[in-house]
């Protein structure tokens, strides 16, 4: 799993782990009719992961132009990627109308227009789907829910059938279908049900209205992983997650549904190994002092995040327990990787596993303090 001789921190990605934990999401997938699997780029956007999904036949989900470009390299196919966002500038849409993918998820009536009228200049048309915020609390954390009508995402409901009105209007548009997303990190499935039933309410405003051409449901994505056990629980329940949809969602005979996933395939597979540069004898606790911190691993500095955190050097040669808090080099009071915590005890020169890193890791990594960004090493 690791090299004592490899200069750290450094990710590393269980790529069997990745390939079975997408089995596994496929396989309980197809017992929804006409389902299909995005994988959301920005949760890992490593060339090799995106290779082994669109191998898979996954598609991409994609929100930048960078990772519509990184996907097509990898293999995608153009039209099994959507681009969602809500500041898509006009190089990024061109890039993306031009390479003919399946659909943009739009997020204002504003980013239509736009979309419209470069499609047009091009003398081609684009697919769209449109991102409606249907005020679904994904009770996770603030910072990663998205679905609620104080967020900046979608279009509201009240304004939907106007909106998908004036889509069909426009001369370089195809309206496609409907899109959704509630937030990230949602474990619990009552969530997913409740965006079903919102969503079938919807398709019945649409149909009232005489809009009858939604060929495409995209529920997102959002499921969540195990962060205080991964070894006993390293695949998420996709087959609860989809149950959820399946039980509720009314999909119509001509309609096909998107799930994109990133967290629930990836998180897993991926761990951060750093090194302890010192041991610190505070006045009232223990300071484990690693070569890497929040600028390669955020998420506990920015969500609150917990990551199970193992000393592999001290597990190996079974040394007794102690009670430490996790902390980095960066100059930031914030750079706590966690507190009080119990680890075999921790010695300079130790490897340290960082686990469930492979989601919102290295992707979200800067350079802050002039810190080089870690390197991704493939099992």
């Amino acid at each position: 799993m690791t090299d004592a001789n490899r200069e750290t921190p450094y990710y590393i990605y269980d790529t069997a782990l990745f390939r079975h934990t997408i089995d596994v999401a496929l396989k309980e997938a197809s017992k929804i009719p006409g389902s299909q699997i995005r994988f959301a780029i920005k949760s890992n956007n490593n060339s090799t992961l995106i290779r082994i999904a669109a191998e898979a036949g996954l598609g991409a989900d994609c929100v930048s132009g960078a990772e519509v470009a990184r996907a097509i390299e990898c293999g995608v196919p153009a039209d099994k990627i959507v681009f969602a966002g809500v500041g898509k500038t006009d190089k990024e849409i061109t890039l993306a109308v031009k390479n003919g993918i399946e659909c943009f998820n739009i997020e204002s009536v504003a980013e239509l227009e736009v979309v419209n009228e470069i499609a047009l200049n091009l003398g081609m048309t684009a697919n769209v789907a449109f991102r409606i915020n249907p005020n679904v609390d994904a009770h996770t954390h603030a910072n990663i829910t998205t679905g609620l009508n104080e967020n900046k995402f979608g279009i509201s409901m009240d304004d939907m059938v106007d909106v998908v009105k004036r889509a069909i209007a426009l001369p370089a548009i195809n309206y496609k279908g409907l899109h959704f997303h509630i937030g990230s990190q949602v474990l619990e499935f009552s969530c997913f049900k409740a965006l079903s039933e919102r969503i079938n309410q919807l398709q019945d405003q649409l149909e009232a209205a005489g809009i009858t051409e939604t060929e495409i449901i995209n529920v997102g994505g959002g499921l969540g992983i195990d962060y205080q056990d991964p070894d006993q629980n390293p695949v998420p329940d996709f087959a609860g997650y989809f149950a959820a949809y399946s039980d509720s969602l009314k999909l119509r005979p001509h309609q096909t549904v998107r799930f994109e996933l990133g967290r629930s395939l990836c998180g897993q597979c991926g761990c951060l190994i750093s090194k302890c540069v010192y041991v610190k004898e505070g006045k009232t606790k223990k300071f484990a002092i690693l070569d890497s911190g929040m600028t390669d691993l955020i998420r506990p500095a920015l969500y609150d995040a917990h990551h199970k955190i193992v000393n592999l050097t001290g597990d190996a040669e079974g040394r007794a327990k102690a009670v430490y808090d996790v902390v980095g080099p960066i100059c930031e009071s914030s750079d706590v990787f966690d507190k009080d915590i119990e680890l075999s005890e921790v010695k300079r020169g130790d490897l340290i596993a960082i686990k469930s890193a492979g989601a919102y890791g290295r992707v979200m990594a800067s350079e802050y303090n002039l810190r080089t960004l870690p390197p991704e090493i493939i099992k």
